[in-house]
């Protein structure tokens, strides 16, 4: 031991240098522990928040995090003799270089940007990206958009495809409106088929009564008449409502006496003239 503190008190610089090695160390563990408490701490804040858009929380953590951390790596480079006013310039023009090879990625964070700023599509929402695909949008990232389709599968996009593309947002309004169409046979009666009707959809739940649901004549085709069940309900009862009135009307018609319609096509034979014998 003895020999020991002999050898480090004859090294003065050796001494220097690990002390000096030791903190930056520390810097760098430090540092990075920091981020990542602080990213843990931004989304455990935006999740108890009702203002806060669930859609912007990922990136809002991302940018949190590597902020803090190019900060530290700075702190770290000055501490080992880096100089940073040189080092950054040499980031600058490399970002430009990389820049202009990743065009694409670039359009994806600009994508990015702007659906989180201007928001078409928010955390929760069904969505459809025409041409794309559709589903709940599950989160939106600095370059990808996940949605989840209604069968489980998860689907990634390009903000850049999903931004640059016709956007049909399902969930933004409150209500929405439900039209269902159905056939009776045009030796029926209309006007019983039209009673039929209104009283299901006077019977059937969460069918709002402003706009006031309507039943009509909507066409006429070959086999059948066509009638028309036009109602609002809440845009989360809209399935509910579609699917039991699909499964009543049909049944209401039949009680009523009403009859299914089918394809019908009349078949006449005509006699040929006998050939003349010449």
């Amino acid at each position: 031991m003895e020999q020991f503190q002999a050898f480090w008190a004859s090294m003065p610089d050796f001494q220097d240098a690990a002390v000096h090695l030791l903190v930056t160390l520390i810097i760098l563990v430090v540092g990075w522990t920091v981020s990542n408490l602080l990213g843990n701490w931004v989304r455990r804040l935006s999740r108890h928040s009702a203002r806060i858009d669930p859609t912007i929380i990922p990136i809002v953590r991302s940018v949190t995090v590597w902020s803090v951390r190019t900060v530290v790596l700075l702190a770290v480079l000055a501490r080992l003799g880096v100089q940073t006013a040189s080092l950054v310039a040499m980031l600058g023009a490399s970002a430009l270089a990389i820049g202009l090879a990743l065009q694409g990625t670039l359009q994806n964070f600009a994508a990015g940007i702007m659906l989180l700023l201007l928001r078409p599509v928010r955390a929760g929402e069904y969505v459809s990206v025409e041409g794309k695909g559709a589903g709940t949008v599950d989160e939106i990232g600095l370059f990808m958009t996940r949605l989840v389709q209604s069968d489980g599968i998860q689907v990634l996009l390009p903000n850049s495809a999903v931004w640059g593309n016709p956007i049909v947002n399902y969930s933004r309004n409150s209500t929405r409106r439900l039209d269902m169409l159905l056939g009776v046979r045009h030796d029926d009666d209309l006007e019983t088929a039209l009673g039929v009707l209104r009283d299901l959809v006077a019977r059937q739940a969460d069918v709002l009564p402003d706009p006031a649901p309507e039943v009509m004549v909507m066409e006429y085709r070959d086999s059948a008449v066509m009638l028309n069940i036009r109602l609002w309900t809440l845009a989360d009862k809209y399935w509910d409502v579609r699917f039991d009135l699909h499964r009543r009307a049909p049944q209401a018609l039949r009680q009523a006496g009403l009859r299914s319609p089918i394809p019908l096509r009349e078949v006449r034979t005509v006699d040929a003239p006998a050939a003349s014998d010449s």
